[in-house]
């Protein structure tokens, strides 16, 4: 099998496909980056991805490659954690066009899907007949079924429903080079020559060497095919990991989803209490029983006494019969304590706790990083207790740490453990734990893998668990699906080695030169971008409540805009090596085994990638493992135009300051100029903004001038308590004065004297955005400079996105400098400082429906928790929406991103502002945001000061 060609070799295999397949072939360094890995610690380059249109394009991309000798590998969400969803050959991605649901009958129960439909599409269409699809991997918003089927995943309902095997009826399979098979019970297609002697001749190993678990995924599924079990070729066929046959049309069963459910949450001393006490919730029919200790949760708040949990969900036919069922549980339990939760959205908090787990799980409390590999072992549920004792021992012996949670109700396990995966005597490691685990499990009597499949990290350590003869039955029967050995070679039969092909080591071996101190990451910029592990919560097709990652994913639908996408990139960029100069470097060969992406910083591939990036930051929160883009991005753009022309927005916008501060004399008639079409035409393009944008309006006189001016000429003298001091932001300042006014106005209503925090400050926000970090470093700097004594003073900081830029960007640029830090601990919103310095200020009773936006920023850095308090105790109700408004400071504005900016608004912004009620009150506290309504909603948005002084029955002058 040829895995690797050379260029003309893979320029006429791609000529092949594209004459073969109407859907797209992509053999770019782009497309190729972005699936060198899944969620597992493994990494294998593709010649190209083709994307079928249909099943007729599946069928003839097996056959091109058959014929030019290259392996192919299906892929759906790309979250597979063993390395079974990454290859050298053809990638086919089944997600962009065979993703429909085909048929649902709610009378049988059963739903026909293509393989590229997510797992909650298909659980939303059931939804409205009181179906669903039983099991739900965390991945839930945005795994595919066809990867489900893969790897037979499971999720955390499965002791009530079950694997996906046992969810799936029949199948429509396309086998490498062409021909499509019918899969389902009782039958077997004459083409699987020799299958029948297979299973007639292996007997008593089939009926024997299998353990009895409810978690056994690991190897294939051989057994299913015993006439006792009926001969079910659909079910031997799911668990096959891509090396058998891409899935094309797969017939699933539903089942009845309870009409409501309740929370029983147990506390227990420790883990191995909880999961000794699992299989005694078992006769009680819970939905779950899923189990976590304490060193995986950060902030226990509302759960139960205890150093470990389990959460028993019940259903009921309505609320009161779901909640006694969950009192029952929680009756019978031998816990420490417990309660149980009905309210929707506490269930939902707790269960985003547990569902994060994949991704907060991969850094320790101290910060370390922790890797997938043995992520998913399974033993039966009685010798869970036991065997977690155990598997601590051997942790402890090999000086490992690891967080376990999971389906304790199933006996199922998953970790991240932090090997070090870098250096040689790490990786050494790894592979003598990974032996003596196999072995430890298998003494248990479990399976390797309980739910994610063998992949690349197990499957080398089969017979261990089966023995040497149901191996080798193994490798005959991918011989008979697929005689070539084209299917996903190297994974299951015949497997590559748990130690090979991992993805760290094509890294640099030495920390790259950056701007930014990256505290977290131990100021190494290849350990941030190693942070994201491929769990690919930055894909879901909406934000998750007031969510916001990833807005511009949400609006193309591409995988190169996603933060996982742009990560990828990055992680080939530094594969290829980057220098001073932004090419060569001291490790990789982008033609090789070293990264696909060549140019180190100067890849036109990542800059086109990271164009469409917001900055919005709602990775940094939103993601579980902490990816912060924005601040990757503005790193990228630093090094990429440094001594090089940059676009001119990044002249205009990127230095805004400057030209608000020399334009601000002049405001009534540059505001008049702006309005005269063909003068606003030709600035706009000179200044590189998107000509659909208005021109905002100047202000005629500053936030300054007019507190100056209010306060009059006299010296004024207050004690330190009195006096509130407010950061005179850009937008404030010379754009949106009257927000400044009418803070001052609640400030002093609350008893507090308001000051400007002083002359000519700038957080350097637009610098950053654009990547100008020595001017950022340079602005930030001389702005510590000129507040002197006032360091260490709480601030009001009225412009989000200044806030948090403040809060992050200016400690992690002057890391250097231990001023930045007193800067960034003393930052407040106004409602923050209202709560902490006028704790009994009572704010005016506004009684009315709220509807707007929480700041991305605010969301990701800030938090708006004290916001919530503040509009709850005057009266404003409602929840402001999600997501991202689009503007997002310059990149709205920047010529291009008009689209996509507009597109990110209408997603649910602009929404729940036209389905409100008159009368209710629309809240923007950002500047952008305020802007995004007025320009493509035509609404008048008002920060919560400006809401708050109106009440207070003196309007903003």
């Amino acid at each position: 099998m040829a895995e690797r060609q050379n260029p003309t070799e893979r320029a006429e295999l791609a000529r092949a496909l594209r004459s073969a397949v109407r859907g797209e072939v992509e053999f770019g360094s782009t497309a190729r980056a972005l699936t060198t890995m899944d969620a597992s610690n493994y990494r294998r380059v593709p010649l190209g991805v083709v994307a079928p249109r249909d099943a007729d394009d599946v069928t003839a991309a097996l056959a091109v490659c058959r014929a030019h000798g290259v392996p192919v590998v299906p892929r759906g969400g790309g979250t597979s954690i063993a390395g079974q969803a990454t290859g050298t050959g053809v990638v086919l991605d089944l997600t962009r066009h065979l993703n429909g649901i085909l048929a649902l009958d709610p009378a049988s129960r059963t739903a026909v899907v293509q393989p590229g439909v997510i797992l909650d599409e298909l659980r939303t269409a059931a939804a409205p007949h009181g179906l669903t699809f039983g099991p739900d991997p965390s991945t839930h918003s945005r795994c595919t079924l066809g990867g489900m089927i893969g790897n037979n995943s499971c999720g955390a309902h499965s002791v009530a429903w079950g694997t996906t095997a046992d969810n799936v009826h029949a199948l429509t399979v396309t086998r490498y080079g062409g021909d499509t098979l019918r899969l389902d019970r009782g039958t077997v297609p004459e083409s699987l020559t020799g299958l029948p002697e297979l299973i007639r001749t292996h007997l008593a190993a089939l009926r024997t060497g299998f353990p009895e678990l409810p978690r056994r995924i690991s190897g294939y599924a051989l057994d299913a095919l015993l006439p006792e079990h009926g001969t079910d070729l659909a079910r031997a066929f799911c668990g096959s990991e891509g090396t058998l046959g891409v899935v094309t049309e797969a017939t699933v069963r539903l089942v009845e989803a309870p009409a409501a459910r309740a929370l029983a949450v147990l506390g227990y001393a420790d883990e191995a209490a909880a999961a000794e006490a699992a299989p005694g919730l078992l006769p009680y029919h819970p939905l779950t029983v899923e189990g976590m200790a304490a060193d995986l949760v950060r902030e226990p708040a509302g759960l139960p006494r205890g150093a470990a949990w389990l959460f028993a969900e019940t259903g009921g036919a309505t609320p009161a019969e779901a909640r006694a069922h969950a009192e029952r549980v929680l009756r019978a339990a031998d816990a420490l304590d417990g309660t149980v939760v009905t309210d929707p959205a506490g269930q939902r908090a707790l269960w985003r706790i547990r569902e994060d787990a994949a991704g907060t799980a991969t850094r320790m409390p101290d910060g370390t990083e922790a890797w997938p590999g043995w992520e998913d072992c399974a033993v039966p549920p009685a010798r869970l207790g036991p065997y977690l004792r155990d598997f601590r021992a051997l942790l402890a012996g090999h000086g490992l740490r690891g967080t376990p949670y999971g389906h304790f109700g199933d006996g199922c396990i998953h970790v991240r453990i932090d090997f070090d995966l870098l250096s040689p005597q790490g990786v050494a490691r790894f592979r003598r734990f990974s032996e003596e685990l196999a072995d430890l499990v298998v003494a248990h009597g479990g399976s390797l893998s309980g739910e994610h499949g063998d992949g690349q990290a197990r499957a080398e350590l089969l017979p261990r668990m089966y023995g040497d003869e149901l191996v080798a039955l193994f490798s005959r029967f991918k011989d008979i699906w697929d005689p070539d050995g084209g299917m996903n070679p190297g994974i299951l039969a015949r497997p590559a080695r748990l130690d090979e092909n991992l993805r760290f080591e094509v890294l640099p071996k030495r920390p790259v030169d950056v701007t930014f101190g990256y505290p977290h990451d131990g100021g190494d910029f290849s350990a941030a971008v190693r942070r994201c592990v491929g769990v690919a919560k930055c894909r879901t097709a909406e934000p998750t409540g007031t969510g916001v990652m990833c807005p511009s994913f949400r609006a193309t639908g591409e995988e190169a805009h996603s933060t996982r996408g742009r990560a990828r990139l990055l992680h080939e960029m530094l594969a290829g090596g980057v220098g001073d100069a932004g090419g060569g470097g001291e490790t990789g060969d982008a033609r090789g085994a070293g990264g696909v992406i060549a140019g180190g910083w100067r890849s036109t591939e990542v800059r086109d990638a990271l164009d469409l990036c917001l900055s919005c930051k709602g990775c940094r929160s939103d993601c579980p493992v902490g990816v912060d883009m924005a601040t990757y991005k503005a790193e990228f753009l630093h090094h990429h135009y440094r001594h090089r022309l940059r676009p001119a927005a990044h002249y205009t916008m990127g230095r805004l300051p400057i030209w608000l501060r020399l334009a601000s004399p002049f405001a009534a008639p540059l505001n008049a100029l702006a309005r005269v079409r063909p003068l606003a035409a030709l600035a706009k393009r000179l200044a590189g903004i998107a000509p659909e944008r208005g021109i905002p309006v100047l202000a005629r006189e500053t936030f300054t001038r007019w507190l100056d001016r209010r306060r009059g000429k006299g010296t004024f003298i207050f004690s330190n308590d009195e006096v509130a001091m407010v950061w005179p932001d850009t937008f404030t300042e010379r754009l949106s004065p009257e927000v400044g006014r009418a803070a001052v106005r609640v400030l002093e209503a609350a008893g507090r004297h308001t000051v400007p925090a002083g002359r000519g400050l700038c957080c350097g926000l637009t610098y950053v955005s654009t990547g100008q970090l020595d001017k950022a470093r340079k602005v930030m700097r001389r702005t510590l400079d000129r507040l002197g004594g006032a360091l260490g003073t709480p601030v009001v900081v009225l412009e989000p996105s200044c806030a948090a830029t403040l809060r992050t960007d200016l400690p992690e640029l002057l890391h250097d400098d231990p001023r930045a830090a007193e800067l960034a601990s003393s930052v407040r919103t106004l409602a923050q400082y209202l709560e902490e310095y006028a704790p009994d200020w009572r704010p005016p009773r506004l009684d009315r429906p709220a509807v707007g936006q929480t700041h991305c920023h605010q969301h990701a850095v800030l938090g708006d928790a004290a916001e919530r308090r503040l509009r709850e105790r005057a009266g404003l109700t409602g929840e402001l929406s999600g997501g991202c408004c689009g503007l997002a400071g310059n990149f709205g504005f920047e010529r291009g991103h008009w689209e996509v900016s507009a597109a990110c608004a209408e997603e649910s912004l602009l929404p729940s502002v036209r389905a409100a009620e008159p009368g209710t009150e629309v809240l923007a506290d950002g500047f952008s945001c305020r802007t995004q309504l007025e320009q493509l909603g035509g609404v008048r948005a008002r920060h919560l000061a400006e809401v708050l002084a109106e009440g207070l029955g003196e309007g903003a002058e």
